[in-house]
């Protein structure tokens, strides 16, 4: 898009070089201001804002850029700071919901001795349903649920389709809510 400068160009030509100190305070007096209006706009944090603007900044020095005019900097500029901007709120939310997950799992309260003898009741029910069921729909479910295999892994000791695998397991989870009448079943341990 801009050209690194070539020595041989007479001054007329050469147009604003980010790497030259003149040049490069000519444009942070342009641009600073506003890349920190537009990046505070975006992360609302003053400090993150000016590093960022800084930052953008500093790009354009250390690759040397040649930009035509004051106003091809500053949009040049602006497209980095407002890129860095989002990219850093991207990040900080990325960290929120890591740290968030974090915290929730640890927080987690252990289940009391009620819940636990719900549980063995509703396996009692499930187990007793699930004898009622096809032998074809116990096998899918035996495999699914209790042996943890993929619908791949099931096909394949069947030797029917996966899509197949599929469809006898979603009829045999509905029947087996029918017969015990509960959609929250724990099928195992």
């Amino acid at each position: 898009m801009f050209d690194n400068i070539d020595g041989n160009r007479d001054a007329s030509q050469i147009g604003l070089d980010a790497s030259n100190p003149v040049d490069f305070k000519t444009i942070y007096d342009a641009a600073m201001q506003m890349l920190f209006k537009i990046s505070y706009r975006i992360v609302n944090d003053e400090e993150v804002a000016e590093d960022l603007a800084h930052d953008s900044l500093i790009k354009a020095n250390e690759k040397a850029i040649v930009f035509p005019t004051v106003n091809d900097a500053k949009f040049w500029l602006i497209r980095v700071v407002k890129n860095a901007s989002l990219n850093y709120v991207k990040r900080k939310e990325r960290e929120r919901k890591a740290y968030e997950k974090v915290l929730y799992e640890s927080h987690r309260k252990p289940e009391s001795g009620e819940i636990d003898l719900l549980k063995k009741d509703s396996i009692k029910k499930a187990r007793e349903a699930l004898k009622k069921l096809s032998k074809k729909s116990q096998e899918v479910l035996i495999l699914k649920e209790y042996g943890d295999m993929s619908y791949k892994e099931i096909a394949k000791i069947l030797g029917i389709t996966e899509g197949n695998v599929k469809v006898r397991v979603f009829r045999a989870r509905e029947q087996l809510i029918k017969l015990i009448g509960e959609e929250d079943v724990f099928l195992s341990n």
